[in-house]
């Protein structure tokens, strides 16, 4: 398994800065993908979704950005459409090619040094990085400064990255890669067990149960600054109404996976990708990758080293 890469026609590249602990990742598809999205958080930082609207003029999308470092981030969106241009890969507009490369960035701010954000010049270095190969999970990329269990401040917090999962829906192949950097705690969907999240004290191998304590009443200790981004690919073919279903399933396997989850603090949201002529059934796809990306979500936290004085999922 190679991860979201087991999809033909995809490339990922990551720039990683782990002195400063932050990067970008950016996700190539040369010959285009028809791209959908769903958005189930409410603290997002987002560029050009609106392409992926089944009503927008454009028919497919070349590449995805994410990045770190909140608004800042957005920035590294622009190094890849450069690099697509370059290419000559993008949405042909008369004499000129404009590449269509929706972002989305996660807030890392008070890991590392908060003053280093990815550049331009860091979205191209990712793309010029991006093979078919196998996807590097853990702290890199966008991942790099991510982390999950915030509800009582991030001296209790785990750190957390990148993690990716591939499953087979009948003559289809669903591939979901995600970054969790997730308010809440990360949990073994089949046995409900606490796997990374807010622990009962800085120097802690507890687990606090964030879930419990919003359900006492208590509000979150570090609100607004958190966002799990996912990427779910297949090779069936699908209209863009199809591939904004599949971002919609598959959101589901974040429920099952993170909790809490898409709250006021978060900015979730779920890429969907068609790149292929498979023919399948939409709940089948939808089904494989709910699962797929709670699965990714768990290697997402447990390939996590520490950094930055936040422990990874081998220090707990």
């Amino acid at each position: 398994m190679k991860g979201l890469t087991d999809i033909p026609g995809i490339k990922v590249g990551h720039v990683s800065d782990l002195k400063a602990i932050t990067g970008c990742t950016a996700i190539l598809f040369e010959n285009g993908a028809v791209g959908g999205v769903d958005v189930r958080g409410s603290a997002t930082g987002t560029q050009e979704l609106d392409t992926l609207n089944p009503l927008h003029v454009t028919d497919k999308i070349h590449g995805i950005c994410l990045a770190g470092r909140s608004a800042f981030g957005l920035e590294a969106a622009s190094g890849v459409r450069k690099y697509l241009e370059g290419k000559r890969i993008g949405f042909h507009a008369g004499r000129f090619i404009v590449p269509i490369v929706p972002a989305a960035i996660l807030y890392d701010l008070p890991v590392g040094d908060a003053s280093v954000r990815p550049t331009r010049e860091m979205g191209e270095a990712a793309a010029a990085a991006a093979t078919d190969g196998m996807v590097e999970e853990g702290c890199v990329g966008a991942g790099t400064g991510a982390t999950v269990g915030k509800m009582f401040g991030m001296d209790r917090s785990m750190k957390s990255g990148i993690g990716t999962f591939t499953m087979q829906c009948g003559a289809a192949t669903v591939s979901v890669m995600v970054v969790v950097n997730a308010l809440g705690d990360v949990l073994d969907p089949h046995t409900g067990k606490i796997v990374a999240g807010a622990r009962k004290a800085k120097d802690s191998h507890e687990f606090a149960d964030s879930a419990a304590a919003m359900r006492s009443g208590m509000a979150a200790g570090f609100t607004r600054s958190n966002t799990t981004l996912a990427v779910v690919a297949t090779n069936a073919k699908l209209s863009k109404t199809g591939a904004t279903k599949l971002a919609q399933l598959a959101s589901l396997g974040m429920v099952r996976a993170i909790s809490p989850v898409n709250t006021m603090s978060d900015g979730d949201l779920v890429f969907g990708l068609s790149l292929g002529e498979v023919s399948a059934n939409i709940d089948s796809l939808g089904a494989t990758a709910a699962e797929a990306l709670a699965q990714a979500i768990l290697r997402a936290v447990r390939s996590a080293t520490t950094m930055g004085g936040v422990p990874g999922y081998f220090s707990v």
